[in-house]
């Protein structure tokens, strides 16, 4: 692409950057837009626990984390996928391992340095920052003359092609607010509804539970849904009680069945298993183990180490006259039902699916019914598991994206 093409990018989370570092490396000027005082907010958020760049599992089963959008994807992970990812933070002089999970991590754990590293190439390289500047969408029916809201007033700018790294609807006080949506949809793009991914849940917790126990953790459990079409999900793992539901990582690798259950059904109720290392057998015979002057709290505590939040979930789901039956007990002790009747709300989400169809772009991620205007990045109908296949995916899509818009112009 001449040096002399103007080529506008929307969206300063890794998507975004990600289709300016490609540009900028093909020789395009390069103008980066975002409506926050900065850019990365959201990755810089991501980082506060560790920033999770990726996954080191094999990248079959990387890939297949996308479920039904893995055709789609694959292109673009198998351009830019975990091990290229790895080599280009290495390239900003940044070294990652791989954690107990598999997860994959800057060894320092934190996403600032990186990101400053990042940024100062991307300034090296020529790329044009442009901070609080708020798209409004398009001057006319000219796809290349976008509208910005500025803290000096409106204005409009010019694009040789324009690529669109917006993200999707949550933790909108970081910039992505999905109000991108409606607009698209008035051009003619198929936009699927924008719903909470990697999220919470709502159950009901009486004041009880909810006061006692709200924040803290279920540890070395495992889950176990079945939804009304037959897909299962069952894994080991964790996961926090809430003051009206649970949330955490457990939840969230189920929360895509869970959330469409819901939608269809009105209610989704899973199995919880508080002893997943004992069989049912195990159980039942400690159950009815002779327990003396003992109090059955006491009993469980000792025999099967259930107490805290364990056993209070037990209170909050079996009657007191059930609890004093060892079958019923024992059975439940494998399977406490909860039934979930709705998700949090979409801002409080990790992540959103929906956004962007693929039917609606070609393959290069340029929108069919708006010539020069490319997509990448969580705008798109995609979704994914916590884990690094969220922020992967997001920079795969956004040098794609980038490629794309090269190509249309050469």
């Amino acid at each position: 692409m001449s040096v002399e093409k103007n080529v506008v990018v929307i969206g300063g989370g890794p998507a975004g950057l990600m289709a300016a570092e490609v540009l900028s490396a093909a020789g395009a000027k390069v103008q980066l837009y975002d409506a926050m005082p900065s850019v990365g907010r959201k990755f810089l958020l991501a980082g506060k626990g560790g920033l999770n760049l990726t996954h080191s599992e094999p990248f079959n089963i990387f890939a297949s984390r996308f479920g039904d959008r893995r055709a789609a994807l694959q292109p673009m992970l198998d351009a830019f996928g975990p091990e290229q990812l790895r080599a280009w933070a290495l390239g900003l002089g940044v070294e990652t391992f791989v954690g107990t999970s598999g997860r994959v991590f800057p060894t320092s754990m934190k996403a600032a340095p990186l990101l400053r590293a990042w940024l100062h190439r991307l300034r090296a390289a020529g790329v044009q920052f442009h901070m609080r500047h708020r798209w409004l969408g398009w001057a006319g029916e000219e796809s290349g003359l976008l509208r910005f809201a500025t803290p000096g007033g409106e204005t409009t700018v010019h694009a040789a092609a324009v690529v669109l790294a917006l993200g999707g609807a949550s933790w909108s006080r970081l910039g992505s607010d999905g109000a991108w949506a409606p607009w698209l949809k008035e051009l003619g793009v198929d936009v699927a509804p924008l719903l909470p991914s990697n999220c919470g849940f709502d159950i009901g917790w009486s004041e009880y539970f909810s006061t006692r126990f709200a924040g803290q953790p279920f540890k070395s459990v495992a889950i176990e849904f079945t939804d009304s079409q037959g897909r299962r999900f069952a894994r080991k793992g964790e996961f926090v009680a809430t003051a009206t539901g649970i949330e955490g990582s457990l939840i969230y690798a189920a929360s895509a069945l869970l959330r469409d259950e819901i939608a269809k059904e009105g209610s989704a109720t899973l199995t919880l298993d508080l002893l997943p290392d004992r069989t049912a057998g195990q159980v039942l015979a400690a159950v009815t183990h002779p327990r003396g002057a003992r109090s059955l709290s006491s009993h469980l505590k000792s025999r099967l180490g259930l107490d805290g939040i364990k056993a209070g979930v037990m209170h909050e789901v079996m009657t007191r006259e059930a609890m004093q039956v060892p079958e019923q007990l024992a059975a439940a002790i494998k399977a406490v039902p909860l039934r979930l009747v709705a998700t949090r709300p979409i801002d409080e989400a990790i992540s959103s699916a929906g956004g962007v169809r693929f039917d609606a772009l070609d393959e290069r991620l340029m929108v069919k019914a708006l010539p020069g205007v490319f997509c990448a990045g969580e705008m798109l109908d995609w979704e994914a598991p916590t884990g690094g296949y969220l922020m992967t995916a997001a920079m795969a899509s956004g040098a794609a994206a980038a490629l794309g818009a090269l190509d249309s112009h050469n």
